[in-house]
């Protein structure tokens, strides 16, 4: 790989060196490096982009990394991932996708990763998204994300795009069973004339069941971003779903929360934010000597941590 390449990796995965345990290297549609397990195996698709990830019964403290890099001016893929976690893992998948684009062309990723997870397993997964360039091309990230829980399966999501996307559109669908969890948290910012939309949708099948949902972002310049979110009770079950925002300069968030109960024992709650910086927030930080450019980032850093 050569130096921009491993910049991109460091940035969405955290990577300087080749990891420890099962991975997946993807750049240029090509695949760049992978290794295997005793526990987790990773197959690529005979019929379509994409690899599958097989964790085997009773998995514990292994992680698997699948990132995506592109560096070619142009390049646009779809890939298909399907993960397979068996019963009572609890493992950390870290995936995201990094985008170089110095031409005119535009350079896109839209990635479908489906989970099905076994009864009582714990799944950690983190995606990051990055992009960077000095050309004209635009950098376009279109991940659709699918989530299926069975009885007492836990998975959290951590996803995060705060620079270089010029337009994304974000899917998130899952369908719980009894007893299981869903907790996502996402962190978006966006600048110039980005575009962000975040789409969730969640049924809640099983009794005592429950989806926190959590989204926060910051809008600047003349970017836009818009939040959908839908929670469907359908037993006795709960769900939060929580959009905060911070809007600047000519910027423009929607928020749109939608819930429906259809059970009379599901509790479901949505909560959105959208608002500017407060003046005493920037008026405190200045007074210790920062510029207001200086007081803004550290706000902004620290809403989005």
């Amino acid at each position: 790989m050569d130096t921009i390449q491993r910049n991109l990796l460091e940035q969405v995965a955290g990577l300087h060196e080749v990891p420890a345990g099962a991975y997946n290297i993807r750049a240029n549609g090509q695949k760049a490096g992978r290794n295997n397990t005793a526990n987790i195996e990773i197959v690529t698709k005979e019929d379509k982009e994409g690899i599958d990830i097989v964790i085997k019964p009773g998995t514990k403290n292994e992680s698997v990394h699948i990132p995506v890099i592109l560096s070619e001016s142009g390049h646009q893929e779809m890939v298909y991932n399907d993960f397979y976690i068996s019963e009572d893992c609890d493992v950390t998948i870290i995936a995201g996708c990094g985008i170089h684009n110095c031409g005119v062309d535009t350079s896109k990723h839209e990635g479908i990763h489906t989970f099905y997870v076994k009864k009582n397993a714990k799944v950690r997964y983190v995606e990051k998204h990055y992009g960077e360039g000095d050309g004209s091309g635009e950098n376009i990230m279109n991940p659709v994300t699918v989530v299926h829980l069975e009885e007492n399966a836990y998975l959290e999501m951590e996803t995060t795009q705060i620079k270089g996307i010029d337009s994304t559109n974000r899917i998130t669908r899952g369908t719980l069973k009894e007893g299981a969890r869903l907790e996502v948290k996402e962190k978006i910012m966006t600048h110039g004339k980005q575009y962000a939309r975040t789409e969730f949708e969640v049924d809640l099948n099983g009794e005592n069941c429950s989806a926190n949902v959590i989204s926060r972002s910051v809008a600047r310049d003349t970017s836009k971003q818009e939040f959908f979110s839908r929670i469907n009770g359908n037993a006795a079950c709960a769900g939060h779903s929580e959009c905060d925002a911070i809007i600047m300069d000519e910027s423009c968030v929607t928020a749109s929360p939608q819930l429906t109960a259809n059970h009379v024992d599901a509790s479901l709650i949505h909560e959105a934010a959208i608002g500017k910086i407060a003046g005493e927030q920037l008026i405190k930080l200045m007074t210790l000597g920062l510029t207001e450019a200086e007081a803004e980032q550290q706000i902004i850093s620290g809403f989005l941590k």
